[in-house]
């Protein structure tokens, strides 16, 4: 079974940096029909520097997944939230996506836009977030705290918080089940579902407007090959950049098979589902191992499947591997903890309205 490698948090981060096809130089914009809208009405909370100007950056050869390659965004310092509602019938859930990039880059197609297509599909609203990274990435750098993990620095779990009380405000509007609200992530975006999973108690930020007012816990988390989740992923974490941060654990801890104590565990942590590969090289399969067993042991459903052979960042994209049918093991899942198993039709109702944060 593998273990974190040192650096995989930059893994994506250095292919979009390096992988650049022509010109494309441009800030990410939704496709036709979409609008992205701020998540904060004013400044966002903990702003930190970025290195200019959003980018949105094609991979290479260098990067292919089932052949074609994928978006990096990079550079976000405002964070936005992008609507997608379901066709056809709708199930009255609502899923907010967190794509993955190492807490540096976002993988917003891979890990965003293409896996809205596939809930919306399925009749489930999906809310594409584009939370802050600060951009590629330097091993010179000292990146943290102004990126990472929770609590390395705050400002993606801040970001989720938010969205989800965003999301849960709105939810007569846009015509969603406000106990149907889940999250969904890719390896760092993994990690900030656990985030969100554990930190929903208190907010990181000051309340701002009434949407702050909601509750950010969701009803439901989906983790698919996450990082960060292991005792051994934190400890490295905690040692980068000029503001070090103590782990505390007992002596007698497993570094590889005890959890990051950063993800406070309890029973009211929702239902889970998790997936990984055991040849993930970049995050290893005992981020996913980790978890499952803390919350097992908290008494929370959860669903774990693994797979020998996949490995890191293939997204949803169909290959010949087994672990390429997961989009249909997620959707049995939901119909078993009741979040898609009552579907009703959309006659009569209206487009959904553009979100106003």
């Amino acid at each position: 079974m593998g273990i974190v490698t040192k650096h995989s948090n930059f893994v994506l981060s250095v292919v979009f940096a390096c992988g650049i096809l022509g010109a494309q130089q441009t800030a990410w914009q939704p496709s036709p029909g979409h609008t992205q809208v701020p998540i904060w009405p004013g400044a966002a909370p903990d702003a930190q520097p970025v290195a200019g100007p959003e980018v949105a950056k094609t991979t290479g050869k260098e990067f292919l997944v089932a052949g074609r390659p994928a978006v990096g965004v990079s550079n976000v310092s405002q964070p936005t939230m992008t609507v997608y509602s379901p066709n056809g019938k709708n199930t009255g859930a609502a899923v907010v996506v967190f794509p993955g990039g190492g807490y540096l880059d976002l993988a917003i197609d891979l890990e965003g836009t293409e896996i809205c297509d596939w809930l919306t599909s399925k009749g489930i609203t999906c809310v594409l977030l584009k939370y802050r990274v600060p951009g590629e990435p330097g091993f010179a750098k000292p990146l943290y705290p102004k990126s990472g993990p929770y609590p390395e620095s705050p400002m993606a779990l801040e970001d989720a918080q938010r969205t989800v009380g965003l999301v849960r405000f709105h939810a007569a509007e846009w015509h969603i089940d406000p106990h149907k609200i889940g999250v969904l992530g890719f390896s760092s975006g993994g990690h900030l579902v656990a985030a969100t999973s554990t930190h929903f108690a208190k907010r990181l930020y000051p309340a701002v407007d009434a949407a702050d007012k909601e509750s950010c816990r969701p009803d439901f988390a989906v983790a698919i090959y996450p990082g960060h989740l292991s005792l051994s992923a934190a400890e490295w974490d905690a040692k980068q950049g000029t503001k070090k941060f103590v782990i505390h654990y007992p002596a007698t801890a497993d570094k590889d098979l005890g959890l990051n104590p950063d993800i406070p565990v309890t029973h009211q942590t929702p239902p889970t589902f998790l997936l990984q590969a055991e040849d993930d090289n970049v995050d290893g399969v005992n981020q996913s191992l980790v978890y499952y067993i803390a919350l097992k042991n908290a008494g929370v459903p959860v669903e774990m499947h693994l797979y020998a052979q996949g490995g890191h960042a293939f997204g949803l994209r169909r290959t010949n591997l087994s672990i390429t049918e997961w989009p249909g093991l997620v959707e049995r899942w939901l119909r078993t903890i009741g979040m898609i198993s009552a579907q009703v039709p959309r006659e009569g109702v209206g487009p959904i309205r553009e979100p106003n944060a």
